[in-house]
Protein backbone atom coordinates (compact mmCIF):
# COMPACT_ATOMS: atom_id res chain seq x y z
CA UNK A 1 0.00 0.00 0.00
CA UNK A 2 1.28 2.89 -1.15
CA UNK A 3 1.55 5.78 1.80
CA UNK A 4 0.84 9.57 0.49
CA UNK A 5 2.12 12.51 1.95
CA UNK A 6 3.02 16.62 1.48
CA UNK A 7 6.28 18.55 1.51
CA UNK A 8 7.49 19.71 5.08
CA UNK A 9 5.80 19.23 8.40
CA UNK A 10 6.92 18.13 11.88
CA UNK A 11 6.42 15.13 13.99
CA UNK A 12 5.16 15.81 17.43
CA UNK A 13 4.45 13.46 19.96
CA UNK A 14 1.25 11.92 19.40
CA UNK A 15 -0.05 11.80 23.08
CA UNK A 16 -3.05 9.64 21.39
CA UNK A 17 -2.08 6.74 23.99
CA UNK A 18 -4.53 8.40 26.38
CA UNK A 19 -7.95 7.67 24.42
CA UNK A 20 -7.02 6.13 21.64
CA UNK A 21 -8.30 2.79 22.84
CA UNK A 22 -10.90 4.50 24.83
CA UNK A 23 -15.01 3.95 23.55
CA UNK A 24 -17.25 7.02 22.94
CA UNK A 25 -18.97 7.55 26.05
CA UNK A 26 -21.85 9.68 26.14
CA UNK A 27 -22.38 12.44 28.54
CA UNK A 28 -26.04 13.95 29.73
CA UNK A 29 -25.59 17.69 31.31
CA UNK A 30 -26.83 18.29 34.62
CA UNK A 31 -26.82 21.59 34.82
CA UNK A 32 -28.60 24.62 32.18
CA UNK A 33 -27.53 23.94 28.71
CA UNK A 34 -25.78 27.64 26.83
CA UNK A 35 -25.99 27.64 23.33
CA UNK A 36 -24.22 30.55 21.49
CA UNK A 37 -25.66 31.94 18.06
CA UNK A 38 -22.30 32.01 16.92
CA UNK A 39 -20.94 28.65 16.77
CA UNK A 40 -19.81 28.80 12.76
CA UNK A 41 -17.83 30.57 10.49
CA UNK A 42 -20.07 33.66 9.29
CA UNK A 43 -22.95 36.02 10.39
CA UNK A 44 -24.36 34.95 13.64
CA UNK A 45 -28.04 32.90 13.85
CA UNK A 46 -30.86 34.84 15.03
CA UNK A 47 -32.54 33.62 17.85
CA UNK A 48 -36.27 32.06 16.99
CA UNK A 49 -37.41 31.70 21.01
CA UNK A 50 -37.71 34.01 24.00
CA UNK A 51 -37.74 33.52 27.70
CA UNK A 52 -40.67 31.29 28.61
CA UNK A 53 -40.75 28.96 25.68
CA UNK A 54 -40.41 25.18 26.30
CA UNK A 55 -37.97 23.64 23.70
CA UNK A 56 -37.36 20.28 22.24
CA UNK A 57 -34.02 18.58 20.97
CA UNK A 58 -33.73 19.40 17.54
CA UNK A 59 -35.86 22.27 17.52
CA UNK A 60 -34.74 25.14 15.65
CA UNK A 61 -33.59 28.06 18.06
CA UNK A 62 -31.44 30.10 16.03
CA UNK A 63 -31.90 30.98 12.28
CA UNK A 64 -29.20 31.32 9.89
CA UNK A 65 -28.98 34.82 8.55
CA UNK A 66 -26.64 35.48 5.51
CA UNK A 67 -24.95 33.37 2.97
CA UNK A 68 -22.58 32.40 5.30
CA UNK A 69 -24.30 30.97 8.35
CA UNK A 70 -25.92 27.92 9.89
CA UNK A 71 -28.94 27.06 12.14
CA UNK A 72 -28.33 26.36 15.52
CA UNK A 73 -30.93 24.18 17.79
CA UNK A 74 -32.09 22.98 21.48
CA UNK A 75 -29.86 19.62 22.28
CA UNK A 76 -31.79 18.95 25.70
CA UNK A 77 -35.67 19.57 26.05
CA UNK A 78 -36.54 22.08 28.59
CA UNK A 79 -37.45 25.93 29.32
CA UNK A 80 -35.96 28.65 27.68
CA UNK A 81 -34.04 30.73 30.43
CA UNK A 82 -32.88 33.45 29.15
CA UNK A 83 -31.82 34.78 25.77
CA UNK A 84 -28.25 37.00 26.60
CA UNK A 85 -24.81 37.59 25.20
CA UNK A 86 -22.04 35.20 26.73
CA UNK A 87 -18.26 34.92 26.65
CA UNK A 88 -17.12 31.89 24.53
CA UNK A 89 -13.44 30.09 25.14
CA UNK A 90 -11.66 32.09 23.08
CA UNK A 91 -12.92 35.47 24.74
CA UNK A 92 -15.25 36.63 21.75
CA UNK A 93 -18.84 37.24 22.85
CA UNK A 94 -21.78 35.97 21.00
CA UNK A 95 -25.79 35.76 22.32
CA UNK A 96 -26.83 32.68 23.83
CA UNK A 97 -29.98 30.69 24.58
CA UNK A 98 -29.92 29.03 28.12
CA UNK A 99 -31.88 26.24 28.62
CA UNK A 100 -33.03 24.98 31.92
CA UNK A 101 -32.53 21.31 31.21
CA UNK A 102 -35.89 18.91 31.66
CA UNK A 103 -33.56 15.84 31.73
CA UNK A 104 -36.45 14.33 29.51
CA UNK A 105 -34.54 14.96 26.15
CA UNK A 106 -37.83 14.71 24.37
CA UNK A 107 -37.10 15.24 20.77
CA UNK A 108 -38.97 16.44 17.96
CA UNK A 109 -40.68 14.29 15.36
CA UNK A 110 -38.04 12.99 12.68
CA UNK A 111 -38.62 10.89 9.85
CA UNK A 112 -35.84 8.40 7.96
CA UNK A 113 -35.52 8.71 4.38
CA UNK A 114 -33.85 6.96 1.43
CA UNK A 115 -31.36 9.21 -0.13
CA UNK A 116 -31.41 7.80 -2.95
CA UNK A 117 -34.68 9.01 -3.99
CA UNK A 118 -33.72 12.27 -3.11
CA UNK A 119 -33.11 15.59 -5.40
CA UNK A 120 -29.79 17.23 -4.51
CA UNK A 121 -31.44 20.25 -3.96
CA UNK A 122 -33.86 17.94 -0.67
CA UNK A 123 -30.18 17.13 0.37
CA UNK A 124 -28.22 20.08 0.69
CA UNK A 125 -31.78 21.56 2.09
CA UNK A 126 -31.47 18.94 4.92
CA UNK A 127 -28.05 19.45 5.22
CA UNK A 128 -28.77 23.38 5.65
CA UNK A 129 -31.53 22.72 8.23
CA UNK A 130 -29.56 20.69 10.03
CA UNK A 131 -27.04 23.17 11.13
CA UNK A 132 -24.11 21.03 10.24
CA UNK A 133 -20.47 23.02 9.92
CA UNK A 134 -17.00 21.81 9.70
CA UNK A 135 -16.84 19.52 12.73
CA UNK A 136 -12.06 19.68 12.46
CA UNK A 137 -12.16 22.84 14.04
CA UNK A 138 -12.70 25.47 11.01
CA UNK A 139 -17.27 25.24 11.36
CA UNK A 140 -17.54 26.44 8.14
CA UNK A 141 -21.31 26.05 7.56
CA UNK A 142 -21.35 22.36 5.28
CA UNK A 143 -24.56 23.46 3.08
CA UNK A 144 -22.26 26.44 1.20
CA UNK A 145 -19.53 24.04 1.27
CA UNK A 146 -21.05 21.70 -1.19
CA UNK A 147 -22.74 23.94 -3.45
CA UNK A 148 -19.20 25.23 -5.14
CA UNK A 149 -19.88 27.61 -7.81
CA UNK A 150 -21.18 26.80 -11.31
CA UNK A 151 -17.33 27.14 -12.78
CA UNK A 152 -15.80 24.80 -10.13
CA UNK A 153 -15.33 21.35 -11.47
CA UNK A 154 -15.34 19.15 -8.56
CA UNK A 155 -12.80 15.85 -9.27
CA UNK A 156 -12.62 14.58 -5.22
CA UNK A 157 -14.65 14.49 -2.58
CA UNK A 158 -11.68 13.66 0.74
CA UNK A 159 -12.82 12.57 4.50
CA UNK A 160 -10.36 14.19 6.37
CA UNK A 161 -9.70 11.13 8.68
CA UNK A 162 -6.22 12.03 9.46
CA UNK A 163 -6.66 13.91 12.98
CA UNK A 164 -2.98 14.60 12.89
CA UNK A 165 -3.19 16.84 15.99
CA UNK A 166 -1.84 15.35 19.00
CA UNK A 167 -3.64 14.02 21.60
CA UNK A 168 -7.06 14.00 19.71
CA UNK A 169 -8.83 10.78 18.89
CA UNK A 170 -12.79 11.47 18.27
CA UNK A 171 -12.46 11.11 14.79
CA UNK A 172 -10.76 7.76 15.31
CA UNK A 173 -12.87 6.54 17.28
CA UNK A 174 -15.91 7.52 15.29
CA UNK A 175 -14.41 5.81 12.51
CA UNK A 176 -14.21 2.66 14.41
CA UNK A 177 -18.05 2.84 15.92
CA UNK A 178 -20.14 4.43 13.26
CA UNK A 179 -18.04 3.14 10.08
CA UNK A 180 -21.37 2.04 8.18
CA UNK A 181 -22.46 5.64 8.77
CA UNK A 182 -19.44 7.39 7.49
CA UNK A 183 -18.94 5.43 4.34
CA UNK A 184 -22.86 6.32 3.64
CA UNK A 185 -22.47 10.01 4.06
CA UNK A 186 -19.45 9.99 2.18
CA UNK A 187 -22.05 8.22 -0.73
CA UNK A 188 -24.86 11.10 0.21
CA UNK A 189 -21.93 13.82 -0.85
CA UNK A 190 -20.83 11.86 -3.78
CA UNK A 191 -24.91 11.52 -5.01
CA UNK A 192 -24.33 15.31 -5.19
CA UNK A 193 -21.09 14.98 -7.39
CA UNK A 194 -21.87 11.75 -9.87
CA UNK A 195 -18.41 12.48 -11.65
CA UNK A 196 -16.07 12.89 -8.61
CA UNK A 197 -14.19 9.93 -7.04
CA UNK A 198 -14.13 9.84 -2.94
CA UNK A 199 -11.20 9.38 -1.02
CA UNK A 200 -10.89 8.73 3.06
CA UNK A 201 -7.43 9.62 4.05
CA UNK A 202 -6.04 8.04 7.26
CA UNK A 203 -2.79 8.54 8.81
CA UNK A 204 -0.68 5.17 9.19
CA UNK A 205 -0.85 5.33 12.81
CA UNK A 206 -4.82 4.50 12.66
CA UNK A 207 -4.20 0.73 11.26
CA UNK A 208 -7.79 -0.62 13.12
CA UNK A 209 -9.61 2.89 11.30
CA UNK A 210 -7.40 1.57 8.09
CA UNK A 211 -8.50 -1.88 8.23
CA UNK A 212 -11.94 -0.53 8.23
CA UNK A 213 -11.89 2.66 6.01
CA UNK A 214 -8.78 0.63 3.72
CA UNK A 215 -6.91 4.05 2.29
CA UNK A 216 -4.34 5.48 4.19
CA UNK A 217 -1.78 8.50 4.12
CA UNK A 218 1.69 9.08 6.25
CA UNK A 219 1.46 9.80 9.36
CA UNK A 220 3.45 13.73 9.81
CA UNK A 221 1.47 16.93 10.98
CA UNK A 222 0.02 19.03 9.75
CA UNK A 223 -1.90 16.06 7.06
CA UNK A 224 -5.26 16.79 8.39
CA UNK A 225 -4.70 20.23 6.91
CA UNK A 226 -7.12 20.64 3.72
CA UNK A 227 -4.67 22.17 1.34
CA UNK A 228 -1.88 19.34 2.81
CA UNK A 229 -4.20 16.50 2.47
CA UNK A 230 -5.27 17.62 -0.90
CA UNK A 231 -1.61 17.12 -2.00
CA UNK A 232 -1.38 14.29 -0.44
CA UNK A 233 -3.74 12.42 -2.56
CA UNK A 234 -4.12 14.50 -5.90
CA UNK A 235 -0.76 16.07 -6.20
CA UNK A 236 -3.17 19.08 -6.63
CA UNK A 237 -1.95 22.42 -4.95
CA UNK A 238 -4.60 24.90 -3.91
CA UNK A 239 -3.67 28.56 -5.87
CA UNK A 240 -2.46 31.03 -3.03
CA UNK A 241 -5.36 32.69 -1.62
CA UNK A 242 -7.56 30.29 -3.24
CA UNK A 243 -10.44 27.34 -2.03
CA UNK A 244 -10.17 23.58 -2.10
CA UNK A 245 -13.08 24.00 -4.90
CA UNK A 246 -10.02 26.05 -7.31
CA UNK A 247 -8.31 22.46 -7.38
CA UNK A 248 -11.74 20.24 -7.95
CA UNK A 249 -11.75 19.20 -4.36
CA UNK A 250 -14.10 18.90 -1.32
CA UNK A 251 -12.77 18.31 1.97
CA UNK A 252 -14.79 16.98 4.42
CA UNK A 253 -14.03 15.68 8.37
CA UNK A 254 -15.31 12.55 9.48
CA UNK A 255 -17.75 14.19 12.16
CA UNK A 256 -19.18 16.48 9.66
CA UNK A 257 -19.58 13.29 7.21
CA UNK A 258 -21.33 11.48 10.06
CA UNK A 259 -23.66 14.56 11.17
CA UNK A 260 -24.19 14.69 6.85
CA UNK A 261 -25.68 10.99 7.62
CA UNK A 262 -27.53 11.61 10.17
CA UNK A 263 -29.36 14.53 9.12
CA UNK A 264 -30.10 13.68 5.81
CA UNK A 265 -31.41 9.63 6.44
CA UNK A 266 -32.23 9.74 10.25
CA UNK A 267 -33.63 13.54 9.97
CA UNK A 268 -31.85 14.77 12.65
CA UNK A 269 -29.83 18.04 13.49
CA UNK A 270 -26.37 18.86 14.74
CA UNK A 271 -27.54 18.67 18.39
CA UNK A 272 -24.49 16.79 20.12
CA UNK A 273 -20.64 15.65 18.72
CA UNK A 274 -17.97 13.78 20.17
CA UNK A 275 -15.13 15.36 22.31
CA UNK A 276 -11.46 14.32 23.45
CA UNK A 277 -10.75 14.78 27.05
CA UNK A 278 -7.52 14.75 27.58
CA UNK A 279 -3.72 15.52 28.83
CA UNK A 280 -1.69 14.35 31.32
CA UNK A 281 -3.69 16.37 34.25
CA UNK A 282 -6.63 14.73 33.62
CA UNK A 283 -7.60 11.70 36.16
CA UNK A 284 -9.91 9.30 33.31
CA UNK A 285 -8.91 11.07 29.90
CA UNK A 286 -12.22 9.92 27.65
CA UNK A 287 -14.08 10.28 24.32
CA UNK A 288 -17.21 11.99 25.24
CA UNK A 289 -20.51 12.57 23.05
CA UNK A 290 -22.09 15.65 24.70
CA UNK A 291 -25.49 18.00 24.10
CA UNK A 292 -24.12 21.19 22.29
CA UNK A 293 -23.97 23.94 25.19
CA UNK A 294 -22.67 21.50 27.75
CA UNK A 295 -20.19 23.62 30.29
CA UNK A 296 -16.56 22.42 29.51
CA UNK A 297 -16.02 22.18 33.49
CA UNK A 298 -18.98 19.30 33.50
CA UNK A 299 -17.10 17.44 30.69
CA UNK A 300 -14.30 17.53 32.74
CA UNK A 301 -15.59 16.63 35.99
CA UNK A 302 -16.72 13.28 34.20
CA UNK A 303 -13.67 12.57 33.33
CA UNK A 304 -12.55 12.11 36.69
CA UNK A 305 -11.90 15.87 37.25
CA UNK A 306 -8.06 17.24 37.47
CA UNK A 307 -5.07 14.45 38.69
CA UNK A 308 -2.99 17.97 39.52
CA UNK A 309 -3.68 21.70 38.68
CA UNK A 310 -3.34 22.07 35.21
CA UNK A 311 -1.13 25.01 34.09
CA UNK A 312 -2.80 25.53 30.83
CA UNK A 313 -6.03 24.48 29.52
CA UNK A 314 -6.72 24.25 25.77
CA UNK A 315 -9.82 24.08 23.51
CA UNK A 316 -8.49 21.55 20.67
CA UNK A 317 -4.83 19.96 20.36
CA UNK A 318 -1.70 21.92 21.39
CA UNK A 319 -0.46 22.73 17.72
CA UNK A 320 -3.70 24.40 16.46
CA UNK A 321 -6.03 24.59 19.71
CA UNK A 322 -6.28 27.81 21.83
CA UNK A 323 -5.92 28.37 25.34
CA UNK A 324 -8.74 28.91 27.64
CA UNK A 325 -9.53 31.60 30.39
CA UNK A 326 -11.97 29.26 31.97
CA UNK A 327 -13.79 26.59 32.33
CA UNK A 328 -17.15 27.89 32.92
CA UNK A 329 -18.16 28.06 28.89
CA UNK A 330 -19.98 26.11 26.56
CA UNK A 331 -18.69 23.71 24.40
CA UNK A 332 -19.75 23.84 20.99
CA UNK A 333 -19.62 22.52 17.48
CA UNK A 334 -16.38 23.29 17.08
CA UNK A 335 -14.79 21.60 20.17
CA UNK A 336 -12.87 18.66 19.07
CA UNK A 337 -10.88 18.04 22.02
CA UNK A 338 -10.32 19.51 25.34
CA UNK A 339 -6.50 19.26 26.63
CA UNK A 340 -5.15 19.67 29.77
CA UNK A 341 -2.04 19.80 30.82
CA UNK A 342 0.68 19.96 33.87
CA UNK A 343 3.39 22.04 34.02
CA UNK A 344 6.04 19.53 32.86
CA UNK A 345 3.84 19.51 29.95
CA UNK A 346 2.82 23.04 28.99
CA UNK A 347 6.02 25.30 29.89
CA UNK A 348 7.78 26.12 26.49
CA UNK A 349 10.77 27.74 28.20
CA UNK A 350 11.19 31.59 27.50
CA UNK A 351 11.09 33.25 24.48
CA UNK A 352 14.69 34.39 22.87
CA UNK A 353 15.97 36.26 19.85
CA UNK A 354 15.73 34.65 16.94
CA UNK A 355 19.39 33.00 15.76
CA UNK A 356 18.43 32.83 12.23
CA UNK A 357 18.78 29.03 11.89
CA UNK A 358 15.81 28.45 9.18
CA UNK A 359 13.83 25.41 10.38
CA UNK A 360 10.51 27.70 10.90
CA UNK A 361 11.23 27.93 6.78
CA UNK A 362 12.18 24.32 6.38
CA UNK A 363 9.01 23.04 8.56
CA UNK A 364 6.43 25.36 6.84
CA UNK A 365 3.94 23.36 4.40
CA UNK A 366 3.05 26.35 2.95
CA UNK A 367 6.66 27.32 2.26
CA UNK A 368 5.90 30.48 3.57
CA UNK A 369 8.73 32.86 6.03
CA UNK A 370 7.16 32.49 8.68
CA UNK A 371 9.80 35.18 10.96
CA UNK A 372 9.13 37.40 8.28
CA UNK A 373 5.46 37.22 8.24
CA UNK A 374 5.33 37.43 12.47
CA UNK A 375 7.95 40.60 12.39
CA UNK A 376 5.41 42.42 10.25
CA UNK A 377 2.36 41.28 12.58
CA UNK A 378 4.33 42.61 15.37
CA UNK A 379 4.72 46.03 13.53
CA UNK A 380 1.51 46.08 12.51
CA UNK A 381 3.13 46.29 8.88
CA UNK A 382 0.64 45.18 6.63
CA UNK A 383 1.54 45.46 3.79
CA UNK A 384 4.97 43.99 4.15
CA UNK A 385 2.39 40.90 5.89
CA UNK A 386 0.84 40.73 2.80
CA UNK A 387 4.10 41.22 0.33
CA UNK A 388 4.99 37.52 2.23
CA UNK A 389 1.66 35.83 1.72
CA UNK A 390 0.56 36.04 5.48
CA UNK A 391 -2.88 34.98 4.58
CA UNK A 392 -1.99 31.83 3.30
CA UNK A 393 -0.63 30.64 6.70
CA UNK A 394 -2.55 27.62 7.48
CA UNK A 395 -2.06 28.50 11.73
CA UNK A 396 -0.46 24.65 11.98
CA UNK A 397 1.84 25.88 14.36
CA UNK A 398 4.51 23.77 13.15
CA UNK A 399 6.95 26.82 12.89
CA UNK A 400 6.22 27.65 16.73
CA UNK A 401 7.07 23.91 17.46
CA UNK A 402 10.56 24.00 15.72
CA UNK A 403 11.69 27.20 17.18
CA UNK A 404 15.09 26.57 18.96
CA UNK A 405 14.45 30.28 20.21
CA UNK A 406 10.61 29.43 21.43
CA UNK A 407 9.82 32.29 19.01
CA UNK A 408 5.90 32.90 19.65
CA UNK A 409 5.54 32.74 16.26
CA UNK A 410 2.14 31.71 15.56
CA UNK A 411 0.13 33.73 17.94
CA UNK A 412 2.05 36.82 16.47
CA UNK A 413 0.90 35.75 12.70
CA UNK A 414 -2.92 34.73 14.07
CA UNK A 415 -3.00 38.32 15.67
CA UNK A 416 -1.73 39.03 12.03
CA UNK A 417 -4.21 37.89 10.30
CA UNK A 418 -6.78 38.80 12.31
CA UNK A 419 -5.52 42.84 11.61
CA UNK A 420 -5.27 42.68 8.08
CA UNK A 421 -8.70 41.14 7.62
CA UNK A 422 -10.62 43.75 10.11
CA UNK A 423 -8.27 46.24 7.78
CA UNK A 424 -9.77 44.94 4.64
Amino acid sequence: MELLTFKSGVHPPHGKHYTENKQIEEYLPKGDIVIPMSQHIGAPAEPTVKKGDRVLVGQKIGEAKGFVSANVHASVSGTVKNVVPVTLFNGAKSTAVIIENDGQYEEIPTEKKDYSKLSNEEILNTIKEAGIVGMGGATFPTHVKLAPPPDKKIEFIIVNAAECEPYLTCDHRMMLEKTNEIIEGLKIILKLFPNAKGYIGIEDNKMNAIQAMQEAVKTKYPQGAEKQLIYAITKREVPSGGLPADAGCIVQNVDTVYEIYNAVVNGKPLTSRVVTVTGDAVKEPKNIRFKIGTSVRELVDFAGGFSEEPLKVISGGPMMGMAMYSLDVPATKGTSGILCLTKSAAEIGEESNCISCGKCLQVCPMNLMPTKIATAAALNNFEMFNEFNGRDCIECGCCSFICPAKRHLLQRIRTGKKAVSKKK
